[in-house]
């Protein structure tokens, strides 16, 4: 199995904060483009890299317009992005991130929800016990999905778990899920319907009702965003602002060597010490659902 690792850059809660990856050979790579989808194809095992997670705040997420794609922390009106705690929610309620190697295209309409893409890689939320650390890549076990409608795009939520869970082999399908951690699958709906109504903007929506789809939906949605990520990085669909620059995909018109992959990476400053969190972050926000 291919190990991965990680160069800070910029001080930590700060606008110019960024996690670069490099791979077992210590080069650096996208985590986007250059980690495979799939950890064991033969299983249905995907790779997934951590970008929040459980229990943080801090809204970082793989920078798809930045070059090699570090994660950074999200902005919003010049000011970094920190999720509100929705009571009786602390943060994010499992490790969250992403499937590399897909793409929700926002020229697309999915067939299920009518809804185009929001422009990101799949979501996936880990339910294992572990807290994992941001820029971690595990191996997951997906379980089935949640159709999230975010401001009228498609944002699928893929409910997984790490295989090295120590419960991991008790997990095969999404009604495991509620057989055995009762209360997570509603909870993990409520989350996503509200956690935007303390920054002044409405529930958000679900397709289905709001309803998990199984496994094999869930694999087959992953599937076909891996397709649309085929086709923007070898440039047979336009990606818009989206950064293709990969290191290892020598075929893709956006291929890089390490001397550019390192000057992308040296123009940001050395990693100093982190910021403090603003105080307000810790806040509960109350109030009576709908």
């Amino acid at each position: 199995m291919a190990s991965y690792g990680g160069e800070e850059r910029g001080c930590l809660n700060s606008l110019e904060y960024r996690l670069f990856f490099k791979d077992d050979k210590g080069e650096y790579i996208s985590p986007l483009h250059d980690i495979p989808m799939y950890a064991d194809a033969h299983k249905n095992v995907f790779n997934m890299v951590v970008e929040v997670p459980r229990w943080t705040n801090a809204k970082m997420e793989i920078a798809t317009k930045d070059p090699l794609n570090p994660i950074k922390q999200d902005v919003k009106k010049g000011k970094l992005r920190y999720v509100a705690n929705v009571f009786p929610h602390k943060g994010y309620i499992w490790n969250y991130g992403a499937i590399p190697q897909t793409w929700e295209d926002p020229g697309h309409k999915d067939e299920n929800t009518g809804c185009c893409g929001d422009n990101d890689p799949v979501d996936v939320c880990d339910i294992g016990s572990k807290v994992c650390s941001r820029g971690e890549v595990i191996q997951v076990k997906v379980l089935g999905t949640l159709a999230l409608i975010d401001e009228g795009e498609t944002d699928w939520k893929v409910i997984a778990i790490n295989v090295e869970d120590p419960e991991a082999a008790s997990y095969e399908t999404i009604d495991d899920v509620r057989r055995l951690k009762p209360g997570y699958l509603e909870a993990t709906v409520d989350w996503f319907r509200r956690y935007k109504v303390p920054d002044g903007k409405p529930e958000n929506k679900f397709a289905f009702n709001g309803e998990y789809k199984d496994k094999a939906f869930a694999i087959d949605i992953i599937k076909s965003t891996h397709d649309c990520w085929k086709a923007l990085i070898y440039k047979k669909k336009d990606g818009g602002e989206m950064n293709c620059t990969n290191a290892t995909l020598s075929d893709s018109p956006f291929h890089c060597n390490q001397a550019t992959a390192k000057t992308i990476v040296h123009a940001v400053p050395v990693c100093g010490p982190a910021n403090p969190i603003p105080a307000d972050v810790d806040k509960w926000f109350y109030y009576e659902k709908k």
